[in-house]
C-alpha cells in the first residue's frame, strides 16, 4: 500500500489533483468517489500503478504524474507497458521509456533501419538513441557506436582552439559522451574510444566513408544544411542502423541555409525502412519546469507568427 500511496500520501495528492475524483484510503481498501469520468480516470491510473508497483520497479511522484497522464488520455498502450519496457540496466540503474512517444520512438528503432527522433530539449532523443546502441553492441548486434554532431563553425573557428582534434571538438560532442557515462563504466569509455568501438566525430568526418555493422547516431540535426543530411545518410553500410535526432525550433545555421532536418520528412517520407517520430513538451522528462518552458515558447512563438502574418 505505501508503494501505491506515496510517502506522507504523496502520490494520492497527485492523483487527486489531475482527476476530477476524491480518493480514501482505509486499511488496505481504496475508495473512489465524483464524476464517472474522474472515477473511471482515477481507477485506470490506480490499477496502472498497482500494475507497476507489482514489478518491484520503484515508483516517484514524475512517474505517478505520467500514469495519470496516460489514463486521462487513452491510447493503444497502458501506462504499464510503458514504464516497465527495459532497455538497458547498468550500474545499478535501469534506463526505460518514460512516455508513450518515447515507448514508440524505442520500438522504431527496432523496427527501422534509419529512424528520425524530432522533439524538444529534454525528451530524451538522444539519450534513448544511445541506450539502444549500448545495447545493441552488448548483444552483438553491431561492433561499433559512431556518434557525431555538426560543428557548425568548424569551417571558421575550430582549428583555432588548442590542443588536439579530440581536444577542438570535445566542445560539440560533450553531450555524448555524458551519455556514455550514464551507461557504461567510466573506466571502459577510454579503452573502447582508444580501440575504435566507439567513435564520436564531427559530420564533417563521415564524407566518403561506408559505415558497416555499426549503430550510428546524428545528434543536433538540425544544424545539418541539406547536403550534408544526405552525405550522412548515404554512408549507411550493411547491418548498420541510423539515428538522427534534432530539434527543428534551435536551428542554429547560417540565413539562407535550409535546415537537413527540417527538409527530411517531405524528402523521405514513404520510403520504406525509415520512421519519423515526434516528441513533443509532454515528453520532457528533465526537471518539471524544462516541459513547462518548452510549452512557452511554442505559446510565444506561435502568437509571434500569428501576429507576423496578420501584420502582412
Amino acid at each position: 500500500m505505501v508503494s501505491i500511496v506515496g510517502p506522507r500520501d504523496e502520490f494520492l495528492r497527485i492523483l487527486e489533483g489531475a482527476v476530477d475524483a476524491d480518493v480514501h484510503v482505509r486499511g488496505n481498501e481504496i475508495t473512489l468517489s465524483g464524476t464517472p469520468a474522474g472515477v473511471a480516470t482515477a481507477a485506470d491510473a490506480l490499477t496502472e500503478i498497482i500494475t507497476i508497483a507489482r514489478t518491484g520497479q520503484g515508483l516517484d511522484a514524475a512517474s505517478i504524474e505520467r500514469v495519470v497522464g496516460m489514463a486521462a488520455s487513452p491510447g493503444e498502450l497502458h501506462a504499464s507497458e510503458v514504464l516497465t519496457q527495459n532497455i538497458l540496466s547498468t550500474r545499478g540503474r535501469t534506463i526505460r521509456p518514460k512516455t508513450l512517444n518515447q515507448k514508440r520512438y524505442v520500438d522504431a528503432i527496432d523496427a527501422h533501419t534509419v529512424v528520425f527522433g524530432i522533439g524538444p530539449a529534454g525528451t530524451g532523443k538522444t539519450y534513448l538513441a544511445v541506450a539502444k546502441a549500448v545495447q545493441a553492441l552488448q548483444a552483438k548486434e553491431v561492433n561499433r557506436i559512431i556518434l557525431t554532431r555538426p560543428a557548425i563553425e568548424a569551417g571558421e573557428r575550430l582549428g583555432f582552439l588548442p590542443g588536439t582534434l579530440n581536444d577542438k571538438i570535445d566542445p560539440y560532442v560533450r553531450p555524448l559522451y555524458d551519455a556514455l557515462h550514464d551507461m557504461l563504466d567510466p573506466d571502459s569509455v577510454p579503452r573502447l574510444l582508444t580501440a575504435g568501438t566507439i567513435e564520436v566525430a564531427p559530420l564533417a568526418y563521415m564524407r566518403g566513408r561506408t559505415l558497416n555493422d555499426a549503430f550510428i547516431i546524428l545528434d543536433e540535426a538540425q544544424n545539418t544544411s541539406m547536403e550534408q543530411m544526405k552525405m550522412f545518410l548515404t554512408r549507411l553500410g550493411f547491418n548498420s542502423k541510423m539515428v538522427v535526432t534534432g530539434d527543428v525550433t534551435q536551428i542554429d545555421l547560417p540565413g539562407g541555409t535550409r535546415s537537413g532536418l527540417r527538409a527530411a520528412p517531405g524528402i523521405l517520407d514513404g520510403v520504406a525502412d525509415i520512421a519519423f517520430c515526434q516528441l513533443t513538451n509532454h515528453d520532457v522528462v528533465r526537471h518539471n519546469l524544462v516541459g513547462r518552458i518548452v510549452a512557452a515558447y511554442d505559446r510565444f512563438e506561435s502568437t509571434k507568427d500569428g501576429r507576423e502574418r496578420g501584420g502582412r
